[in-house]
């Protein structure tokens, strides 16, 4: 039904929220391997720093927040490195709100790999775009990761960096150590700021609820206290799934086509 189109639920343990679509977003975190991506992401979710290194095929996160009252859902969408299904990249990105772009400073190769990546966003979100007539901006983070290490190490400059997002007010540029936990936050926090979404979604700036506290997040109880009384909190879902290709073609092609209109329209090619 229409009322369940408008409606994104998040199932997890014994809670059942529904988050209105307008407050559903998926942030994409893209970048060469072996930069920190993961690491940037388990700092953001659960502030920990994982030594050992794992290869990420795909990784979906969810975090679900009531912020002054009113529910919002972040899907977290860690890539791959190496990017063996160029389709899915481009799927990724014509799905994504936000970006998270991030290389390692003390490796060339993979800041040459964040200017294509965010060529390629730039040229892709254009393309659709075009397509729904939407005048809607792109916050992107492009993010120096590793400035924990000696400077002898680092191979690419700050100016360099700086340098990609000059041109645009809703990118920014931030030289952050995930080991460390140097700037991550306040990385988060513009980030959250040029996309317009509440700040509180940033790590520090909410309480952490567990999962089995779920049922009570959305109760009435709870969203009716008084303003002063109400603050930010936000929940882990522990069992979310990414949504199924088709599910995102599908939510493609609505936007493509949520005016209505009849006439054939040139598809963004996915491939």
């Amino acid at each position: 039904c229409q009322d369940q189109a408008m409606m994104k639920t998040m199932s997890g343990g014994n809670c059942n929220l529904n988050v209105p679509a307008k407050n559903s977003y998926r942030m994409v975190v893209l970048g060469a391997s072996r930069v920190g991506k993961s690491s940037i992401v388990s700092r953001f979710l659960n502030g920990r720093f994982e030594d050992q290194y794992t290869p990420t095929i795909e990784d979906f996160h969810r975090k679900v927040y009531n912020i002054r009252g009113d529910m919002y859902q972040l899907d977290i969408l860690d890539t791959s490195g190496n990017h063996p299904f160029p389709a899915m990249r481009r799927l990724s990105i014509l799905t994504g709100d936000v970006f998270i772009l991030v290389f390692s400073l003390d490796n060339r190769e993979s800041f040459d790999e964040v200017k294509r990546l965010q060529k390629q966003i730039l040229e892709v979100k254009s393309c659709l775009k075009n397509k729904t007539k939407e005048s809607a901006d792109l916050p992107m983070v492009i993010c120096g990761n590793k400035n924990d290490h000696s400077e002898v190490c680092r191979k690419v400059r700050t100016d360099e960096g700086e340098n990609l997002v000059s041109s645009d007010e809703n990118c920014a540029y931030f030289e952050v150590s995930a080991k460390k936990n140097t700037n991550v936050d306040e990385m988060f926090y513009v980030l959250f700021s040029m996309a317009k979404l509440p700040h509180e979604m940033s790590p520090s700036l909410h309480r952490k609820i567990s999962i089995q506290y779920g049922d009570t997040f959305q109760q009435k109880s709870f969203r009716m206290r008084r303003f002063k009384d109400m603050g930010a909190y936000g929940m882990i879902s522990p069992l979310a799934r990414r949504p199924s290709v088709n599910s995102d073609l599908k939510y493609i092609k609505s936007k493509v086509l949520r005016e209505g209109q009849s006439r054939e329209r040139e598809k963004c090619t996915i491939q």
